[in-house]
């Protein structure tokens, strides 16, 4: 019988301390669905891997910064703050190039067109749980713009700043977006209470995935 596989808080002590072969079973557990979420988001493949090596390493950097449990919704954190920077670098280097280059898809176009259904390979953390149960029906119910609003400042956890960043627009449209989603998300679950008789089924949140109020702000 073999040992037992080692949980990712052991990994990621195992990678503070400098230990690379942990750091490659930390990478074979979670680099696909890694890869699955960062390509939904944006469909260059350079890119995501690019932005897949750089979250490694900077796990490689910061494992000593995990507070322990699983690792999953704090390794996608990196990775989407890690696609921000790719995306804002790209930006930069279109900005300021001497021959203008052919027009490149936006970053409203890497985002996921509507919210992924409970089905969708997720990562291990349950960081989309609120796709799930009467929060995700009422999603569903929503224009794509307000989704991608909630996505991207509540199910991946970015600042205003960066949800416009990704999306491609101002941040003042996505604090109104963000507002405006929030009020017809109610009216919907409000919906659902009444088409089942009773009150919105509640939805358990796992403690490590982050999360944001609707409406967060930088």
């Amino acid at each position: 019988m073999g040992a037992p596989e080692e949980n990712d808080a052991a990994l990621l002590r195992a990678v503070a301390a400098g230990d690379q072969a942990a750091l490659a079973r930390l990478y074979d557990r979670h680099a696909g669905w890694l890869q699955v979420r960062l390509t939904r988001r944006c469909p260059d493949p350079e890119t995501v891997r690019e932005v897949l090596q750089d979250t490694f390493v900077t796990v490689w950097r910061s494992a000593g910064a995990h507070r322990g449990g699983e690792a999953g919704g704090w390794l996608w954190t990196i990775a989407a703050r890690r696609l921000i920077d790719a995306l804002r670098a790209r930006e930069r280097a279109e900005r300021y190039a001497p021959v203008p280059a052919p027009p490149a898809p936006s970053a409203e176009d890497c985002v996921l067109d509507g919210l992924d259904g409970p089905d969708g390979p997720d990562g291990p953390d349950g960081v989309d749980g609120l796709e799930y149960g009467d929060v995700g029906t009422a999603l569903g119910r929503l224009g794509p713009e307000l989704r991608e609003v909630l996505r991207a400042t509540v199910v991946d956890g970015l600042t205003t700043r960066e949800a416009a960043t990704l999306l491609g627009i101002p941040e003042g449209t996505v604090k109104s977006r963000a507002l405006r989603a929030r009020r017809e998300l109610r009216a919907a679950l409000a919906r659902l209470a009444g088409e089942r008789g009773g009150p919105p089924r509640p939805l358990a949140t796992p403690p490590s995935s982050p999360r944001r109020p609707l409406g967060g702000t930088a």
